[in-house]
């Protein structure tokens, strides 16, 4: 057997099974994370999820706050009625990102008129769809529209290339990811 001297790649890589950290001190292991640290954490996932930059998503909290029903409910719907999010919840784009982009590159429909921005909020009985039928043939969007497995939302009616907003959004879809309650407090401060 080779003794592993320190400093030699055999021994970072045994250091990293161990899991044990870099550096002089690394068998402390590491600092609590703080209360502040874990709402940021919990915003900063949330904001990625969705696509939004930090003044849009205090514009959103904003409104949700001045709200008189539950806080994080309003921000959740929010962020779901968003059209990018719709295009990708209803199965048109297999990412919120190319959600986005299909609407920027104006091939979205939303009640027959062409939306190109991508934070328009969708209204209860609003109709998205698209405007091309090329848009169709794109091969990211004809693999991710015949896809059978896709979990739609409670909120959401498809049939063939359209998709139709039935209710509001719930807060549920997105609790299963984000800790909303850290978010509220991380901006009430």
């Amino acid at each position: 057997m080779e003794l592993k001297t320190v400093g030699s790649k055999n021994h970072a890589r045994l250091l990293n099974k161990l899991g044990v950290l870099p550096g002089q001190h690394s068998t402390r292991g590491r600092r609590k994370v703080s209360d502040h640290g874990k709402q940021l954490d919990e915003k900063q996932k949330l904001r990625f999820i969705f696509g939004v930059n930090e003044s849009k998503m205090k514009s959103y909290f904003k409104t949700a706050k001045k709200a008189s029903a539950n806080t994080g409910l309003i921000l959740s719907q929010l962020l779901e009625r968003r059209l990018d999010n719709t295009v990708y919840r209803l199965g048109f784009a297999p990412t919120r990102a190319a959600a986005r982009q299909l609407v920027v590159h104006k091939h979205i429909l939303v009640n027959g008129k062409l939306m190109n921005s991508p934070s328009y909020q969708t209204r209860v009985n609003d109709e998205v769809g698209f405007k091309h039928e090329a848009t169709k043939e794109i091969p990211a969007i004809a693999a991710t529209l015949q896809k059978t497995d896709l979990i739609m939302p409670s909120w959401l009616e498809r049939k063939e290339f359209t998709g139709k907003i039935a209710a509001l959004p719930t807060a549920e879809m997105v609790e299963k990811q984000i800790n909303l309650r850290f978010v509220i407090e991380f901006y009430s401060r």
